[in-house]
């Protein structure tokens, strides 16, 4: 074993060295979509004294949550990274004071063309012909006087305001297909149906046929109501009853493997117009259950529900309705990955746009995996996606004039790299 170097020297005279080389990759992608003309033409407004267009500041802002810097403080790393301004086109980086200003001004004025935008991206995107969307809600806790932030249910940090945006992923893709900023006090039920409309409105013509996986919090007549009159399938975690807890015994209950058993009924609650169908899951109390549903304990078992109107087994409603858990995922990935829960501002325009710019972002970053990267690579985290390709060292070197970028001769990446280079110059997809 080689002995360890006791005497090293230290030295700040190195230049044209950047950590984040994989940015070469997300700008030819973003060149090759037209974003920053596109998102220029989108965001015209009329600034005074500003260096920079709303298509520039817009990328200004997308590029760090794509790299994962986190809050916008942190983005004065690119203030002083002249290779990151070399690749990206930016004759320098903003301050992170101009960047929240910035967000004030697009959440006042400009945030419809940026949701234009996002749409065309996600219209782009789907090309199933079926769509699965999947409803959740999450709690982002803040620690200053947020505009509209309140005290609301927040189990984790109990009593502390929060926001509670309500999120409709694309289950196949893991699109953010359409979000509602929501104040931590407020119920998702009265804006879930306008939600939906706007949902609806935004799917392709190749797809026909939707369905809706929702939990308990989504257990609403009137809400079973509008998906039926709008032919969408759904499959939604229950409340139980009284009367519903009743019923529990008498039905029969098909046994399968590991313990579970299932049964339905037609069963209308007191309250509604009609009778719906309703799947019944029990397991023994020893089984670990199921975090997905709403669950009640009687005489050793632990018992789920579930209404729907698809005619499967019970059994494959529920491993249907268990497929919803990528919605977690995704909601961990925008906390943890894209830092949705980094409120930039008090401001609620600013914060607004500055969750729609990390819906936005996400969704760039499945249209690369999708669009640039090996069938493998597509189903990677963006952590994972990040250390492989996107965080990667690199040296802006000129040799005979050339603006070259140089990474280590022992990247494990190499062909995966300039394969990605490759598919992204014969993209032909324009927003």
């Amino acid at each position: 074993m080689a002995k360890p170097r006791r005497k090293v020297q230290v030295s700040f005279s190195a230049e044209g060295i950047t950590h984040f080389g994989g940015v070469l990759l997300l700008h030819r992608f973003v060149q090759q979509l037209q974003l920053r003309r596109t998102l220029t033409r989108l965001l015209r407004q009329r600034e005074r004294n500003s260096r920079y267009s709303f298509g520039e500041l817009t990328l200004a802002v997308l590029y760090p949550i794509l790299l994962g810097l986190g809050r916008l403080e942190t983005t004065r790393l690119l203030r002083h990274n002249g290779v990151f301004q070399q690749i990206t086109g930016l004759h320098t980086y903003p301050h992170p004071s101009s960047l929240r200003r910035f967000l004030s001004r697009l959440g006042a004025k400009a945030l419809p063309g940026l949701i234009q935008l996002h749409d065309r991206l996600r219209s782009q995107l789907l090309v199933a012909s079926r769509a699965i969307f999947d409803l959740d809600t999450t709690v982002l806790t803040v620690y200053g006087r947020q505009q509209r932030a309140a005290v609301g249910f927040n189990p984790k940090k109990r009593g502390r305001p929060s926001f509670h945006p309500l999120l409709c992923f694309e289950g196949g893709s893991g699109l953010c297909w359409e979000a509602e900023w929501l104040p931590g006090n407020a119920h998702p039920l009265p804006v879930t149906r306008p939600l939906l409309r706007r949902a609806l409105a935004k799917l392709p013509r190749a797809v026909s046929s939707v369905s809706l996986r929702a939990d308990a919090v989504f257990y609403d007549q009137k809400l079973l109501r509008f998906l039926e009159e709008n032919r969408v399938a759904y499959a939604i975690a229950v409340r139980m009853s009284g009367e519903l807890k009743a019923r529990l015994e008498a039905l029969r209950y098909r046994r399968y493997t590991s313990g579970l058993e299932a049964a339905e009924l037609v069963y209308r609650p007191a309250s509604w117009a009609r009778a719906r169908r309703f799947v019944i899951l029990r397991r023994p109390v020893s089984t670990e259950p199921s975090r997905q549903l709403h669950l009640f304990t009687l005489k050793g078992y632990n018992y789920e529900a579930l209404v729907t109107d698809r005619k499967l087994i019970p059994l494959n409603v529920w491993k249907f309705y268990n497929q919803r858990s990528t919605a977690e995922l995704i909601i961990r990935e925008l906390k943890e990955g894209c830092a949705v829960g980094k409120i930039p501002r008090r401001d609620w325009e600013a914060n607004l746009a500055y969750f729609h710019l990390v819906l936005l972002a996400f969704d760039l970053l499945i249209g690369f995996q999708q669009w640039c990267l090996p069938e493998q690579w597509r189903a990677l985290n963006l952590q994972s996606l990040r250390q492989r390709l996107l965080c990667v060292p690199a040296v802006w070197a000129r040799p005979h004039g050339v603006p070259t970028l140089r990474f280590a001769k022992s990247y494990p990446f190499q062909q995966t790299f300039v394969q990605a280079l490759g598919r992204i110059a014969r993209l032909r997809i324009a927003l």
